[in-house]
């Protein structure tokens, strides 16, 4: 088919209106476009479309009966199409998908998800908590929008925006004597039983930190939840080393177990926001990921994180 969409519909006005002239003004166009429209879709639709008489203006024949009731499905499609497109570039869509690192939706996905709302009104989200490699093949799928993970693991093939790191801590009941010290090595921790986050590529990383001075514990527990390492902990069933600590209200650490500071210098994950949308990101990713920067920058270092005074500065990536 030879046509264009403009040419179609400069044909479904002049059937509209009746009148090849009145068609050019309405459309703001020379009647010369309107006629070489009219002859080309003529052409493709194997005859005449309108029966043109002076002082009458022009008629639908049968053959243009069929075409207009084509053309109007097709000029019904592109409308429809450019609303969608219309929709994808506010900056509030009806609805976004948040894939995150499992723990991460009590400790503060909730919080970030309430001012979202808060910010843009009443959109519907979706809050996939998933593992480091869950979250890969969703966001490599499109499944979700953005993703909220640490920089382990594989990296993403994806555009990153690194928000802040997170260094690793422990976690201690509160009756063993470490929780007494201000801060503890990695050589005293692994003289107890250890509780491990045992997700993909977290409990690898996790073991790592030990391995760097070569004084691994013995496993104790492992667990795919962040809550049950921090029960097991309370009951007293070892220690544990985590990362992120809680910043939601409604997930508190209860009074069983402290977090101290290590020591020892480690490797620090990073807590970023990964899309596929690179440099063209789309106006609610955009204002999703500054909402995730003011966030962290509000609740500071020692909000989020638990680590000596001297290395908090180094902390927010903003």
């Amino acid at each position: 088919m030879q046509l264009t969409l403009r040419q179609i519909r400069y044909v479904a006005e002049v059937a509209r209106l009746g009148s090849i002239q009145a068609a050019a003004r309405a459309l703001t166009i020379s009647q010369s476009s309107i006629l070489a429209a009219i002859e080309r879709a003529e052409d493709d639709a194997g005859g005449a479309l309108f029966d043109r008489r002076p002082a009458r203006g022009v008629t639908v024949t049968p053959v243009g009966e069929r075409f207009l009731h084509a053309a109007r499905a097709l000029l019904a499609a592109e409308a429809e199409f450019a609303r969608a497109i219309d929709v994808l570039a506010e900056a509030t869509p009806p609805s976004i998908r948040i894939g995150c690192f499992e723990p991460f939706g009590p400790l503060f996905m909730t919080s970030i998800v309430r001012r979202y709302l808060d910010e843009v009104g009443p959109v519907e989200v979706s809050l996939m908590g998933g593992d480091q490699t869950e979250l890969q093949a969703w966001l490599a799928a499109g499944m979700v929008d953005v993703v909220v993970a640490y920089d382990i693991g594989p990296t993403f093939a994806a555009s990153c925006t690194p928000i802040c790191g997170v260094p690793t801590h422990a976690i201690l009941p509160a009756e063993d004597p470490l929780a007494e010290l201000p801060a503890v090595t990695i050589a005293a921790l692994a003289e107890r039983p250890l509780v491990l986050l045992d997700l993909p590529h977290t409990s690898h990383f996790l073991l790592a930190v030990f391995d760097l001075y070569g004084r691994r514990p013995r496993v104790q527990m492992r667990t795919r939840t962040y809550e049950t390492v921090r029960s097991a902990v309370a009951a007293g069933l070892g220690v544990s080393v985590l990362n992120m600590r809680p910043l939601s209200s409604a997930s508190p650490d209860g009074r069983g177990l402290v977090r101290r500071p290590i020591i020892d210098e480690l490797p620090t994950p990073t807590l970023m926001v990964a899309d596929i949308y690179g440099s063209q990101k789309p106006l609610f990713v955009r204002r999703l990921i500054r909402l995730i920067q003011r966030f962290f920058a509000e609740a500071g270092p020692r909000g989020f994180a638990v680590t000596l005074p001297e290395r908090e500065a180094e902390l927010l990536r903003a």
